[in-house]
């Protein structure tokens, strides 16, 4: 499948990519107990991006990622490089919250991995920093811990595109420990030099005439995975578009008489064009 060319294009796929998201029961636990997809927020043609682990409790009831301190520890580790939470692009490895904020699956990581993927080829940043050990050892396919490698930047090929990759620790590791604060100041401060640096050269990509059917469609692809619905004694949890507004509603089905008119509901916050990532 070719890559869209200009940023409207970009911006319009990804949007498709996050309704693929926010409509996932891959994971069979995570779609139960979940509130809401977090897909992701900040700049749409972002040249950095950073990669977390997975929403916590405060993330999932916003639908935003890193809301809570270590989001506002990000903030601030921002500002003292000169940058600001729109100017990048934040998400995680996971788009739904592990029940307990309890470490992710290997089953579920794979499962969420196309997601990360597209967002990484639409987003196309320079400059990738993953926070933590899981989006670091996902994003370099190597068991190498965050201890070992953070700070230094590598050139990697992740899936269609390169970057530079940059390990960090993940700021919730250093809100109570010092001296891992100061090491994750340190290494923080050293993005904009890479940031400065030119992009890497990128692979060639040959797009074929007639796919072979193991590389169809990515949409096809993850609308064939097995499906595990939810426990039928747990409703599923129906949270509003955060594309509300931007369609038309589809209007009523016919019926043999008109039902009584229904209570008006609340109307629902219209979330901002972060939450797409439309700056």
């Amino acid at each position: 499948m070719a890559t869209p060319v200009t940023p409207q294009e970009r911006r319009e796929e990804l949007k498709l990519v996050y309704e693929q998201a926010r409509a996932c029961v891959r994971c069979r636990e995570l779609a139960s107990t979940r509130t809401q997809v977090v897909f992701g927020a900040g700049n749409a043609d972002a040249d950095l991006m950073f990669v977390g682990e997975a929403p916590g409790a405060n993330e999932d009831r916003m639908g935003l990622p890193f809301v809570g301190q270590a989001g506002k520890l990000l903030d601030q580790l921002l500002s003292e490089i000169g940058l600001e939470r729109r100017s990048v692009f934040i998400c995680n490895v996971l788009k739904c919250r592990p029940p307990g904020n309890r470490d992710p699956h290997p089953g579920e990581i794979e499962a969420c991995r196309e997601y990360l993927m597209r967002q990484l080829e639409l987003v196309q940043p320079r400059v990738v920093c993953t926070l933590g050990n899981f989006a670091t050892k996902l994003l370099r396919g190597d068991p190498a811990g965050i201890t070992r490698v953070h700070g230094r930047e590598e050139v990697r090929v992740i899936g269609r595109r390169a970057v530079r990759l940059y390990p960090l620790y993940h700021p919730a590791a250093a809100l109570y420990t010092p001296r891992m604060l100061e090491i994750l100041r340190a290494d923080f401060h050293g993005i904009p030099a890479v940031l400065a640096k030119p992009a890497p050269p990128q692979p060639e990509i040959v797009e074929p005439d007639e796919p072979e059917p193991q590389e169809a469609d990515w949409r096809d692809a993850l609308a064939a995975a097995p499906a595990e619905p939810p426990p039928p004694t747990e409703p599923a949890v129906v949270q509003p578009s955060l594309l509300a507004g931007l369609e038309p509603p589809a209007p009523p089905p016919e019926t043999a008489a008109d039902p009584p008119a229904p209570e008006p509901e609340a109307e629902q916050p219209r979330p901002g064009p972060e939450q797409l990532g439309l700056f």
